[in-house]
């Protein structure tokens, strides 16, 4: 049944009800059986739909199936009405569907059974024990018999279980409440127990909207049309009396269109054919475009069908309506199968579900109004776009045909490409002669693919430009493209078919998509003026594009070949650019008329209506507004020589700054990702950087400071106090150093691996730390087997299968590791006399005794997953523990297997891929609930209990790697491959934030991304191949970041808080373990590959090293680690040492170090200041 059906059954409902027709509600016959197709219905007294002319064959809400009337169940199992009931249920589910199901009519049946024996009717008791209740013995023969039993007794409150079965009336309260708790919990009534928010009237209303567009279409129209029938459309008779043509369907284009006449009805004037609005977005629009700004008609009194006064926007006339009068006729299959692509989203003013929203606080501090910088370009700037991933690099176009990206933090231009074109002998004729007679050539707009990996240049003369940024300070030509006759108007990405494409609109009126190869794949024709823009959106798995033309006019195009499927005025009718929020869930628009009156609106998409005008431009324009949107909260436009903001949920401005003076009237601004940063034009040829608080903090962490900003106030004093200033006693300048490009510290936020932004949480520094300042600081560096206690656990079994996964059990005397071979191993210290507690201790390497034995149950059972059909190669392991050490959740690349941790058991199998999972994380307030991320990107939110997926979040664009939650917070972080945070509401699972983590220069924004909290909930570490950085995850503002570089420049592999939250362990992918101080992220201790790792393997081949390391739950100092070669290390420093190194002192930048070989501080300079 298609969805429109489905809808129109709850319209149906709705009417019956507000209509009192209570009975026929629940008892009418309403499909017809071979379409399964909702029948038309009227009843002519009231121009309502009520009459049936389907024959009574079982209730509307059983045969649809669509929603389960708790109220009108409750009343029958209240009368008793068993009949009634289980025929109700049967439109819902059956005996045997599941467990649930088999529960509920057990109970019935039982209760059934159970009041035939109060009454003494044994006869009936028989009956119902022999007809109803025997289904249930083959489930559970023992209880069958124990009811049968019942009959023997005079009484069957004799029996102790029912000893307490009070009267009839309360029996059936009691078993009502368990019923309900059923029914919620079974999966088959999911999404059927609530009913829909609707309009009051809104069948009444669809029906008026019809024949209002049917009396638009008559001939004839009269003025105070007498409406008798709903079997027939509607036509007025001529005036001469004479029956007028019979309704064909002929294009609308050859109906005249009717005289204007006046309103009767309190809805005013209605769209074409409203009825096809709830189709969707586009839908909507496209069913709303024939509707005319000069017809208004209404053609059922207010007295006869009451509605609402403001149903339906006035709409601006027409140019292209629907190609026949059937286009939104439910019943016709194909126009069905249409509507269905055209789908875009859900009515939101029409039917909304019930939702749990929680809302944001916001303030004008969270606009960026303060001026970071000016930076000058050089020539006029004409477009601006920042990298979706790096928030600090802005591409900028000019009116030289220059393009420049820029690192803005740093007021550093990184690169240039001035224009030329490329293959001059692939250009067509008639750019090649409009470049002889007209040589300049400016950007008319510059844009970032979605990942950042591609950069799109259009210009004023036919071409395109594509460069692929390759994360270096670099842009290569990629393609060249004579892409329209005339100046290329605007540019952008899309994602048809998950294919990267390029969307591009001109001045011939055209609009091309183009693959990255440079083919044309489709070529839009339709507009009647040159395109001004285009904005390619998708709502779920339906692509789109909507285009403006400087006529005004808006067109909607699916990547088809079909034409256009909206044409609508813009306000102003000129110029307009279309946008929509971050999250995609609002659209905007803003253009300016000839006249130069500007407009800022907000569309309903469905209704393709206006949802509200905002106010504050000033009567006369001297350009065209540009305008952006950010935080899904915020409209930003320029104009009058500043910048205006709004909230999007009101008209009026917000605030309105000059950015310190020296803008141009039109100034062109643009947000960056995380909306904390600016970009806005001034009247020099330059552009103005403005950054709220958040935003200016990140700014001055990715200047390369100068040493003195590196000291607190209190060490700068004590160093003057010693006779001698910062600069001088160091022999550093005290202007900014001077790094080379190619340097790896420099465009990161970061100091030679440690950022300098101000913490917002700090953590207290320990007793040792204090005593340990009088010492000269060394960076403590193992690198020979004797200096650290180790113990390895081997797998001779299989080799080749690496440690994807590592856990220490939450008691903390065992070790659990998941194989890429999806075989999960168990290690148990065990107590014996070197080992009296049972815990994980150690000696020295030359005396030790105590190894962990490799447990397995007598059964001799392996915890393997399922991995049947999977490409090991592939599949990504993951693994959780649940609190009490009872049961693991695990999986590689198949289902996700429950293993009981005592017998090793398969407890029960869930979420088969397509798409696999990735990442397994226990509810910490529930073990029964699990988020799983998986690899098509999304979250699921699953009871294990009721075998259900809750909740299916969606954020992130590449798979899903890491997930933790914090109960402190209430929220859920994840991270991705796309090295995007998300934080979710555990509520609500509504998504509340999403940031990009900042990535060192050159490094594209890829590879798998962890999370860990601290204990404390609050803190978080973020764990990329290319840092390690902190973040406040009540604001999800990073603190501090480290980068790879010197001794430990290889990749991270992991890492992890130790269990006091004092040290963060990482392993490196050249063997390297770092011990890092956690509040500051200096290195405190390096762990060579050589201080745990045979010489002989070492020299081999491919030397081993760590894919993943875990902290002891009780004992700070000790780590295990999962390596390529299968094994796994437990690694503590020695006894003598009792921890690993001591955190470095701040009070000066030179640090001690012991080799310029071996240490990660080696080779000092005076620009290089310890991390």
């Amino acid at each position: 049944m298609s969805s429109l059906s489905r809808e129109l059954v709850f319209l149906i409902l709705q009417f019956l009800e507000e209509e009192k027709f209570k009975e026929s509600v629940h008892n009418v016959g309403f499909f017809d059986e071979a379409t399964k197709v909702p029948l038309c219905f009227v009843k002519n007294h009231r121009h309502a739909i009520v009459s049936v002319f389907a024959p009574l064959q079982g209730r509307l809400e059983k045969e649809s199936g669509f929603f389960f009337n708790m109220k009108y169940f409750e009343e029958k199992v209240q009368a008793g009405e068993w009949e009634e009931v289980e025929k109700y249920l049967s439109g819902y589910t059956k005996v045997d569907d599941n467990r649930y199901s088999m529960k509920i009519f057990f109970e019935i049946r039982k209760q059934k059974y159970l009041e035939a024996l109060d009454r003494q009717d044994k006869a009936k008791a028989v009956e119902i024990l022999v007809t109803d209740l025997r289904v249930f013995s083959t489930f559970n023969e023992d209880l069958y018999k124990e009811i049968t039993q019942l009959l023997t007794l005079g009484n069957f409150r004799e029996n102790e279980q029912l000893s307490k079965y009070g009267d009839t009336k309360t029996a059936r309260s009691i078993m009502l409440i368990e019923l309900k708790k059923l029914i919620e919990a079974n999966p088959l009534f999911r999404d059927k127990l609530v009913f829909p928010t609707l309009k009051s009237s809104r069948l009444r209303t669809l029906i008026n909207q019809s024949l209002n567009w049917q009396h638009q279409l008559c001939k004839n129209p009269r003025p105070n049309p007498d409406i008798k029938t709903l079997f027939t459309d509607h036509t007025c008779a001529p005036p001469n009396g004479a029956l007028g043509a019979a309704p064909v369907n002929l294009p609308v284009a050859a109906v005249a269109k009717p005289a204007a006449f006046t309103s009767l009805g309190t809805h005013g004037p209605f769209p074409t054919a409203a009825a096809a609005a709830n189709a969707g977005a586009l839908a909507g629009w496209m069913a709303n475009a024939a509707a005319s700004s000069t017809v208004q008609a209404s053609v059922v009194t207010a007295s006869s069908m009451p509605m609402p006064p403001n149903q339906v926007s006035i709409l601006k006339r027409p140019i292209t309506p629907p190609a026949t009068l059937g286009m939104v006729d439910y019943q016709n299959l194909e126009q069905e199968q249409l509507m269905k692509r055209l789908r875009l989203a859900q009515n939101v003013d029409e039917v909304t579900y019930p939702a749990t929203r929680q809302q944001a606080s916001w303030s004008l501090d969270d606009l960026p109004r303060t001026v970071a910088f000016t930076i000058q370009q050089g020539s006029t700037v004409t477009s601006m776009d920042f990298n979706p991933s790096h928030h600090t690099l802005l591409l900028v176009g000019s009116g030289n045909g220059d393009i420049t990206l820029w690192e803005v933090a740093l007021r550093e231009r990184l690169v240039t490409k001035p224009f030329k074109i490329w293959e001059p002998t692939a250009c067509s004729l008639p750019f090649q002669a409009s470049m002889v007679k007209d040589p300049p050539i400016s950007v008319s707009r510059v844009a970032w693919s979605p990942d950042g990996n591609f950069i799109g240049a259009a210009f004023t003369k036919h071409l395109i430009h594509l460069y692929a940024y390759p994360g270096s300070n670099d842009l290569r030509q990629h393609l060249e493209i004579d892409a329209h006759v005339g100046c290329v108007n605007d540019i952008a990405f899309a994602h048809p078919n998950k294919q990267l494409c390029v969307v591009t609109c001109g001045d011939d009126k055209l609009i091309k998509v183009w693959d990255m190869n440079g083919r044309k794949l489709f070529n839009f024709e339709g507009h009647e003026a040159p395109v001004y823009s285009i904005c390619p959106h998708h709502k779920e798995n339906i692509q789109f594009i909507f285009s403006t033309a400087i006529d005004g006019k808006i067109k909607a195009w699916l990547y088809d070949n079909m034409g256009s499927r909206v044409d609508y005025d813009a306000p102003g009718q000129w110029c307009t650019t279309m946008l929509y929020s971050a999250d995609g869930s609002r659209l905007f628009s803003c253009g300016t008329s000839k006249d130069g009156e500007s407009f800022l609106v907000e569309w309903n998409e469905s209704e393709g209506a206006i949802k509200r005008t905002y106010a504050g431009f000033r009567k006369k324009s001297t350009g065209v507004v540009q305008f952006d949107t950010t935080q899904n909260h915020f409209l930003a436009a320029g104009e009058d020589n500043q910048i205006k903001f709004w909230d999007m949920d009101h008209i009026n401005v917000l605030a309105s700054i000059d950015a310190d003076g020296g803008l141009p009237s039109i100034p062109r601004l643009r947000f960056n990702k995380e909306g904390n940063l600016l970009a806005v034009t001034t009247a020099d040829n330059g552009f103005k950087i403005l950054a709220t608080a958040a935003g200016l903090r990140s700014l001055r962490a990715i200047e390369t400071p100068s040493f003195d900003v590196l000291r607190t106030p209190v060490e700068s004093t004590a160093l003057k106090v010693a006779g001698t200033s910062a600069a001088a006693a160091t022999n550093i300048s005290p202007n900014e150093p001077k790094v080379e490009r190619s340097s790896p510290i420099k465009p990161s936020s970061i100091l030679n691996g440690v950022d300098t932004m101000a913490r917002s949480t700090e953590k207290p520094r320990s007793l040792e730390d204090v005593s340990d300042r009088s010492k000269p600081w060394q960076l403590v560096e193992i690198v020979e087997p004797g200096q650290c206690r180790q113990v390895t656990m081997s797998d001779n079994s299989d080799s080749s299968s690496k440690v994807s996964r590592l856990l220490y059990t939450n008691s903390g005397v065992g070790i659990l590791a998941l194989g890429s071979n999806g075989v999960q191993k168990l290690w148990k210290w065990v107590r014996n006399e070197q080992n009296p507690s049972g815990k994980a201790v150690y000696v020295p390497k030359a005396t030790s005794n105590v190894v962990p034995q490799h447990w397995q149950p007598n059964s001799g059972l392996l915890m393997t997953n399922d991995v049947s059909g999977v490409n090991l190669e592939d599949a990504v392991p993951c693994i959780a523990l649940s609190k009490n050490d009872s049961y693991v959740m695990s999986a590689c690349g198949g289902k996700v297997s429950l293993f009981n941790m005592m017998t090793f058991k398969v407890m029960t199998t869930f979420m088969p891929p397509p798409p696999a999972s990735t990442f397994l994380a226990f509810h910490p307030q529930d073990n029964n609930i699990i988020a799983i991320g998986m690899e098509d990107s999304t979250i699921h939110i699953y009871n294990v209990r009721v075998d259900e997926v809750k909740s299916k979040l969606k954020g992130h664009q590449k798979r899903v790697t890491g997930l933790a939650f914090s109960t402190s917070l209430n929220i859920l972080v994840s991270s991705g491959a796309d090295a995007q945070l998300c934080v979710w509401s555990i509520d609500t699972w509504e998504k509340r934030k999403s940031i990009s983590i900042q990535m060192p220069a050159g490094k594209a924004p890829v590879g798998d991304t962890r999370v860990q909290f601290f204990s404390d909930q609050i803190r978080l570490l973020v764990i990329h191949e290319t840092q390690l950085a902190t973040y406040d995850a009540s604001k999800m503002e990073r603190i501090r970041q480290w980068i790879p570089q010197d001794g430990l420049s290889a990749p991270i592999s992991y890492a992890a808080y130790s269990c006091n939250g004092q040290l963060i362990y990482a392993t490196f992918c050249d063997g390297n373990i770092g011990v890092f101080d956690a509040d500051s992220l200096r290195l405190r201790c390096r762990i060579a590959p050589s201080a745990y790792i045979s010489q002989a393997a070492l020299n081999g081949s491919q030397p081993p090293y760590p894919v993943v390391v875990a902290s002891h739950p009780q004992e700070s100092n000790q780590i295990a680690i999962g390596m390529t070669d299968s094994s796994v290390k437990v690694i503590e420093p020695l006894e003598s040492d009792g921890k690993w190194g001591v955190s470095p002192p701040a009070e000066n930048g030179m640090l001690i170090t012991r080799t310029a070989s071996s240490s990660t501080t080696s080779n000092h300079t005076p620009d290089q200041i310890q991390r």
